[in-house]
């Protein structure tokens, strides 16, 4: 009887554990059948076809179908928050946050005689919220209209046109211009002008990073559908509707398909508590900067610039650094994201992997942010290699490296208001070095050590930095700014100014 009744609690844990390696088969064996439809298309060319045919229609751009192949599965953490085991790190993470709440309130009522419940940082940092959603609006709708309403034009347009190269140039040109000019200019002019806050700012250069990458998306995936239909002088254009494009828009994804694998319903019991959980996450990252941060930096442009105190600064930053880290992750890749896949009925949930078990910098570079990763690899990585030729793979992984470097920058110079490019430094110098020599190759525990504690001395150096910065420049704000002082770093010789 004992041991039946513990074959019965055995039994969950067991049918878990094969329906979890029956769907890892069933992907692979989606996956595998769609490599071996696109092998097998292109060995369907006729045999009177030249040399020369067959090597213009081996030259063409995969079509979208051959690229990223969507399919419905869960996220992972939602898969192993399932074990007790994990669950229960995820309840430490809690109590410590509780632990931040007590240690505040305590604090408080010590110094003030009173409960001090006050959130004045998360009400400056999110300040003139107007402004944002105004902002956001325009460049919502003016991305719903005119990148659509230009490649409609020129898609009908194409077929009949006796000068297309012209015409494409023309309808490129107008939608590179928004893109630079509408999405790109516009925005950032609104968040300096208005001197938005630091959260506030993040929210609208974020979004407009994320609607360029989506429109750039739409037009990549459905240009060689119309040249194709051209080639092969069909009779309709291949234009979606405004609907599937508009879904696109809001879908957790940056690659475009006219649909994608979708859930039977909405459980909105599981948005709530996603959005609950960003929230909390908000918060939690709230008492990190009150308790950890705040009363580290807010002295110390006040002390002299030195190798010991900048040393000792880094070390200091590591456990909120790494904390912010687990934060933004958990917050927006897994809680946001999920949220918006379960109300837009969205099925492929694989917005990240196991980057935590990553024993090379290249594995972690793929698999913590796969949305952003898809984006890169396909319309960076690829296309550069389609231009350039495949034997220049080293200089299409240093120009993705480039341009990821360059965007992060930019997003954070914007947000803080100082030009201060840490970020770039690390990601272009040590980011670049630690993916050729940790590589796939590297094997063993003793790798994913040596990348965990990279990471972490990588974040202490981020946070303290840009920390010192952000004081340097409130308590030393220059009386005449000329342009090479938004370069020059103020927490060099903020000491001497006071």
């Amino acid at each position: 009887m004992q041991l039946i009744a513990e074959a019965e609690q055995l039994k969950p844990v067991f049918m878990k554990e094969v329906d979890s390696h029956f769907t890892e088969f069933v992907n692979s064996l989606v996956a595998k059948s769609a490599l071996l439809d696109s092998s097998s298309s292109a060995s369907l060319f006729p045999a009177s076809c030249s040399e020369k045919e067959l090597h213009k229609a081996k030259a063409l751009r995969a079509p979208p179908e051959h690229g990223k192949i969507f399919t419905a599965r869960r996220s992972l953490l939602d898969e192993l928050f399932e074990v007790s085991h994990i669950r229960t790190i995820y309840h430490m993470f809690i109590a410590l946050l509780i632990v931040f709440i007590l240690s505040t309130l305590l604090v408080d009522f010590i110094d003030e005689g009173r409960l001090v419940l006050g959130f004045d940082l998360l009400v400056y940092v999110f300040g003139k919220f107007p402004v944002v959603f105004c902002t956001w609006l325009c460049m919502f709708c003016a991305t719903v209209i005119i990148p659509y309403s230009l490649f409609s034009q020129w898609a009908q347009g194409y077929c009949s046109s006796s000068h297309r190269v012209i015409y494409s140039l023309f309808y490129g040109t107008l939608f590179t211009l928004f893109q630079t000019v509408g999405l790109g200019i516009g925005p950032t002019y609104v968040a300096i002008s208005y001197a938005l806050p630091p959260a506030s700012r993040f929210i609208v250069i974020l979004e407009q990073v994320r609607l360029v990458m989506k429109a750039h998306s739409f037009v990549r995936e459905n240009v060689p559908r119309v040249l194709s239909s051209v080639k092969e002088k069909s009779s309709s254009v291949p234009i979606p509707r405004i609907s599937q494009y508009l879904y696109f828009l809001f879908a957790p994804t940056l690659i475009y398909r006219d649909n994608y694998p979708r859930n039977p319903m909405v459980r909105w019991g599981y948005v709530a508590t996603k959005f609950a959980q960003v929230l909390g996450s908000l918060f939690y990252a709230y008492y990190i900067f009150v308790r950890l941060c705040i009363p580290q930096f807010r002295n110390s442009s006040q002390e002299t610039f030195n190798l010991r105190g900048l040393v000792l600064c880094i070390f200091n930053s590591i456990l909120p650094g790494v904390l912010i880290l687990f934060l933004v992750f958990f917050a927006f890749l897994h809680c946001w994201l999920n949220a918006f896949a379960e109300m837009m009925r969205f099925a492929d949930r694989m917005f990240y992997k196991d980057w935590w078990n990553s024993t090379s910098y290249a594995n972690y570079y793929r698999t913590w942010n796969v949305v952003v990763h898809d984006w890169l690899y396909y319309y960076a990585y690829r296309d550069f290699l389609w231009f350039f030729g495949k034997k220049f793979k080293a200089a299409a992984m240093l120009s993705v490296f480039t341009v990821s470097a360059a965007v992060h920058e930019y997003v954070l110079s914007i947000c803080f208001g100082f030009f201060y490019p840490v970020l770039f430094c690390l990601f272009m110098c040590f980011g670049m070095l630690f993916n050729f020599i940790l590589n796939d190759r590297r094997k063993g525990p003793i790798w994913n050590v040596i990348m965990w504690t990279s990471l972490f001395l990588g974040q202490g150096v981020i946070i303290c930095l840009y920390s010192q910065e952000w004081y340097a420049r409130q308590y030393c704000p220059a009386e005449n700014p000329a342009f090479l002082d938004y370069l020059k770093p103020r927490s060099w010789s903020c000491h001497v100014q006071m």
